[in-house]
């Protein structure tokens, strides 16, 4: 485990290669699961506040979603999530042949809006838990990413080189210097 400032970051990180491959898993990331992707409450204000932007990048289905429920919901613990088109695909999501995007991405992107996407997902697969004292860093093994794993072996990537840009975002560079020294020391 890595230890920097307040939080604790898994070893995964250093020691998985990872490339995410939309040839093969065709976005199942924003398709699968049993919750929207987690969202910060700023997020949620960002959404809110450019969601017009937003909706000419989203799938009819996706916009009645927002328009019936809002721009978030909550998953089983009560944290806020992007909600989701009948228990499936995330309400951002639209589909570029059988591989599924994300229209907030498309918007920025295209220079609409001055966000990414909802941190939690430019981090996947790795996932943050928020505890009292710290918060852990660690990935999140799931069978749609193992020709990910594949990938990043075949082109050397690290897990951690990988979400450079992502966790960069979220903790800032010093932080990120911080996790590189630590890791190749």
């Amino acid at each position: 485990m890595i230890v920097i400032d307040d939080k604790l970051v898994s070893d995964d990180l250093a020691r998985l290669r990872f490339a995410c491959d939309l040839g093969c898993c065709h976005g199942a990331c924003c398709v699968e699961g049993d919750a929207g992707a987690p969202l910060e409450t700023e997020e949620i204000s960002l959404l809110e506040e450019h969601i017009r932007e937003i909706i000419p990048f989203m799938t009819e289905r996706g916009v009645q979603v927002i328009e019936e429920h809002g721009v978030f919901d909550y998953d089983a613990k009560g944290d806020f999530v992007t909600p989701l088109v009948h228990g499936k695909e995330c309400a951002f999501a639209y589909f570029k042949g059988h591989t599924a995007r994300c229209s907030i991405e498309k918007t920025f992107d295209e220079k609409h809006i001055p966000f990414r996407k909802p941190v939690s997902c430019h981090l996947y697969p790795v996932r943050i838990t928020k505890y009292k004292m710290y918060e852990a860093v660690n990935y999140h093994r799931w069978y749609i990413c193992e020709k990910a794993l594949g990938r990043g072996k075949t082109e050397g990537i690290y897990l951690y080189q990988f979400l450079k840009e992502a966790l960069i975002r979220k903790y800032g560079e010093p932080w990120y210097k911080e996790l590189c020294r630590q890791i190749i020391r």
